[in-house]
């Protein structure tokens, strides 16, 4: 802390101007991003249950769910859509059906088709990683000294 108080007051009032300039660009940002709130009633009506979270841990989860978005789960096999509730700690939850109806009244939310574009991403990113992996170790399996030779062993 003493550290910090030594510090030019040039640097200070530096470090202070790129602090407002960055709270400047990230508040507008957050500000436009955010997708209205869903009513509950709306959602009850279109068949989604209500679940309450009672554990710390399933509080913390609703907690850290991106809100005002649908998000796609599957849960021993079966496809599931939920959107959150933090501030009275719960989500909705549904099915296909309840989806479907969901996106017809809101056809602007389109958060489980951005998912799922990430998630095809990142299994193309994965799929071209094991490619290269896999040729690397069918190269080093081709060449059992590893590139060395009898003259690199001294002999």
């Amino acid at each position: 802390m003493k550290r910090f108080w030594n510090l030019p007051v040039t640097y200070l009032c530096m470090l202070i101007e790129a602090f407002a300039m960055s709270a400047a660009f990230t508040a507008p940002a957050g500000a436009a991003s955010s997708p209205a709130a869903v009513g509950e009633a709306e959602l009850l009506d279109l068949g989604f249950k209500v679940l309450v979270a009672t554990t710390p841990a399933q509080t913390d989860w609703v907690k850290n769910l991106p809100p005002g978005r649908m998000r796609a789960m599957q849960r021993t096999g079966k496809h599931y859509f939920i959107y959150p509730d933090a501030a009275r700690n719960r989500i909705f939850v549904g099915g296909s059906q309840e989806y479907e109806a969901y996106r017809k009244l809101h056809p602007e939310d389109n958060s489980i088709e951005r998912q799922r574009a990430q998630e095809t991403a990142m299994s193309a990113y994965r799929a071209k990683q094991d490619d290269t992996m896999e040729r690397a170790t069918a190269h080093d399996l081709s060449d059992p000294f590893l590139g060395l030779s009898w003259a690199d062993l001294g002999w």
